[in-house]
């Protein structure tokens, strides 16, 4: 039997066996270019060219099929019982109630509400207590684990075919209780240590400061030394040649502490220029705190994101409430 379409012609070749037709062999062939542009009577016969050609061959020359057609296979294959005699399920581990369900049901035929937990019915690989840490192991510790959270270990459980009737609770604290996890995964938000606030009621109390540069030489100066106030938002800079403790302190002397008086907190990065014994000392003498931030998250935090606002943007002379304030510049 042939065929023919607009791109292609196929046929295949079918043999008669008690009246009734058995395909033996496929065949087809994309048309080309100049092929696609024949009539549907020329593609027909295209095919009829394509699918068989005949060909004598002498007996010794044919001596594969010839072996083919005399094979004779010596044993008989055995049908395939998938019967599972009850008495196995009588000998099973007694003391886990896991199997009173099976044993009910072979019994009296009552189907336990845990075989029916998936909306298609299929009937979940109970484990016993003494096996799930091993599967767990497998799911979550193992090369096809890859240490997820609980919620992916216990999906890999199940789309392996087994359940447990407290396998979400043994999956969490299989997964708290991994070392390796413990070791190098990261803290969620809900076990972070709470951030603590900086709590403040006058104005000046609490600065935040940082060094902003290096910039292009002018008149010798390259950075910027920023502070702003916690309520009011009010703005100190001044260009400095350098960034270290030294210009630090001596600005804190003659620009805060003699104008706005003994702040009770100040709030800096962890900058060498920052947290060192000249800096350390001076906070100890006039009974300043000095708390400093770990990472570029927690800074923009107790700042309140006022000294991040003012480092990134070019809002020199306002103040966070759309009020035009003075910017006190230092030279």
């Amino acid at each position: 039997m042939t065929d023919a379409s607009d791109y292609a012609v196929g046929a295949v070749l079918e043999q008669r066996m008690d009246k009734r037709s058995h395909v033996i062999y496929y065949a087809s062939k994309t048309l080309d270019a100049v092929q696609c542009n024949y009539s549907t009577t020329e593609k027909e016969l295209l095919a009829i060219e394509f699918v068989l050609e005949i060909k004598d061959r002498k007996g010794y020359e044919n001596s594969v099929a010839d072996h083919l057609s005399r094979l004779v296979l010596d044993e008989e294959p055995l049908p395939i019982s998938d019967s599972f005699p009850n008495e196995h399920l009588f000998h099973m581990q007694g003391e886990e109630p896991w199997y009173a369900d099976f044993v009910n049901f072979v019994v009296t035929s009552t189907f336990p509400p845990l075989w029916k937990l998936c909306s298609h019915q299929v009937i979940r690989r109970c484990v016993p207590n003494n096996e799930i840490h091993f599967i767990l192991a497998h799911c979550h510790s193992y090369a096809c684990g890859g240490h997820f959270g609980p919620k992916r270990a216990v999906g890999k459980i199940l789309d392996s075919g087994f359940y447990g009737e407290t396998l979400f609770r043994d999956a969490h604290g299989f997964c708290k209780g991994c070392e390796r996890c413990q070791r190098i995964g990261n803290i969620s938000r809900r076990n972070e240590m709470p951030q603590m606030p900086m709590i403040f009621c006058e104005v000046f109390d609490i600065w935040g400061m940082d060094f902003m540069g290096p910039f292009p030489s002018s008149f010798g100066f390259n950075y910027i030394l920023l502070v702003v106030d916690y309520v009011f938002k009010w703005v100190e800079a001044k260009a400095t040649r350098t960034n270290d403790a030294k210009v630090f302190v001596g600005f804190l002397k003659s620009n805060i502490f003699s104008r706005f008086g003994i702040p009770r907190a100040i709030i800096s990065d962890q900058g060498i220029y920052f947290c060192n014994r000249s800096v350390e000392a001076l906070m100890k003498k006039y009974g300043v705190h000095h708390r400093v931030a770990t990472t570029d998250i927690e800074y923009e935090r107790r700042t309140d994101n006022g000294l991040w606002w003012l480092r990134k943007g070019k809002y020199f002379g306002r103040s966070s409430c759309s009020k035009v304030v003075r910017l006190s510049v230092h030279c």
